[in-house]
């Protein structure tokens, strides 16, 4: 875990990603920043596009299995909650603290994660697609309660749908599941839309609409990218991934 304290440790973290990835997160860095120059500037705006320059960043380097990922999503996570608090999304801000306890720090000790996490890569089986199912409602159901006892929060259907489904990923993602992106494609799509419709009722910045637009386009590269290990075998200068399969919120 020390070595995230030296340059040299980024640098290695950056090589070895798909060339759609890299093409991606500059595309991506981009169109969060331009967004944000194009809106009025204030301390939520700039807040806001740091988390989504990192959170993005972050899901990128988990497409690409490496534990970047920790870090980015660690410092991104806590601007998420302060951002989300700020527009009463109060499942999203148990999604970023779920996140943090989840993914962020498993992949940071993680001796499994910090080195060749591709060749970890395996896949549900029908008993635990059946747990996994269990869990899914158990956290909707927690979270919707939540929204509406606890919390008073203006869309609490979609914001505990999409945050329930976000749960889920980031738990089969600190698993190693493949099926991690089936979810993230599905929660990526409802954060889309609470996003969207954050920003229109004037609680948010559309710049995480927009940001939750590149997670969508990223998922889609884990699904068809045969340079990335969680849905195709890849073969490299010195090894054979070991599981048929790799990658991730």
């Amino acid at each position: 875990m020390t070595s995230i304290f030296s340059p040299k440790w980024y640098v290695e973290q950056m090589k070895g990603w798909s060339f759609k990835s890299y093409m991606l997160l500059m595309f991506g860095l981009g169109a969060i920043t331009a967004s944000t120059l194009s809106h009025s500037m204030s301390g939520i705006a700039v807040a806001t596009w740091f988390a989504g320059v990192l959170g993005f960043t972050c899901t990128v380097a988990i497409t690409n299995a490496k534990p970047l990922n920790g870090v980015l999503g660690l410092v991104s996570a806590l601007i998420y909650i302060f951002v989300a608090i700020n527009a009463k999304n109060f499942a999203d801000v148990i999604l970023q603290t779920s996140y943090i306890i989840l993914l962020d720090i498993p992949v940071l000790i993680s001796p499994q994660w910090a080195k060749d996490a591709e060749k970890h890569i395996h896949g549900l089986t029908a008993p635990k697609w059946l747990l996994t199912a269990v869990f899914f409602f158990a956290s909707w159901g927690l979270l919707y309660l939540m929204d509406t006892h606890l919390f008073i929060s203006p869309r609490p259907v979609i914001d505990s749908v999409a945050s329930a489904i976000g749960f889920t990923g980031a738990l089969l993602c600190t698993l190693r599941f493949r099926e991690q992106y089936y979810f993230w494609t599905v929660q990526g799509i409802m954060s889309i839309v609470l996003w969207g419709v954050t920003a229109a009722q004037g609680d948010a910045s559309p710049v995480l609409f927009l940001t939750y637009i590149m997670y969508f386009m990223n998922d889609m590269i884990a699904f068809f990218d045969s340079h990335i290990h969680w849905f195709h075998k890849v073969e490299s200068s010195t090894s054979v991934a070991d599981d048929p399969s790799q990658q991730l919120n």
